[in-house]
């Protein structure tokens, strides 16, 4: 009888350490919905380019992407003629973390950090537009010509 609770044990002990790491159990990807808003209104047609140091994605808002997670910000530069919006949005960890410092002993906190599973964006990000061309007074890297011959 004591070698069947002994299983047991190790068994939910086993499985409860899998819990903590979000490397195995969350997705490494997140779909955000990106919105623009300009005097407290929606505005549509606005392209955005979002970057990490896991990629660089495109959208048109209002609509959805799907991101690398990362532990870096999440840079959002929207343009459209005199409009623009430059922000950095800040991943938060999620709920693994608990998990992988009481069940991992913090090894699943570390491989959590490499992969960006264990942290997650808003599901929305409302990104508030400025008329003009103030993006380089916000910190905002300049607008690079495309090259000819990647235009085709």
């Amino acid at each position: 009888m004591p070698s069947r609770l002994s299983r047991s044990a190790f068994a939910a002990l086993c499985a409860a350490a899998l819990v903590g790491c979000a490397t195995l159990f969350d997705s490494t990807e997140q779909s955000v919905l990106v919105q623009t808003v300009l005097d407290h209104q929606q505005v549509s047609a606005i392209g955005c380019v979002l970057s990490n140091d896991r990629g660089r994605w495109f959208v048109t808002s209002p609509g959805r992407v799907t991101v690398r997670k990362s532990t870096q910000p999440l840079v959002v530069d929207c343009r459209r003629e005199d409009v623009w919006a430059y922000d950095q949005i800040e991943a938060r960890q999620n709920a693994s973390k608990w998990g992988n410092i009481i069940f991992t002993l913090g090894a699943g906190q570390i491989v959590d950090k490499q992969t960006g599973a264990g942290f997650d964006l808003p599901s929305t990000l409302t990104v508030v537009l400025q008329r003009g061309e103030g993006a380089a007074a916000r910190g905002a890297p300049p607008q690079q010509p495309m090259p000819a011959s990647s235009i085709y």
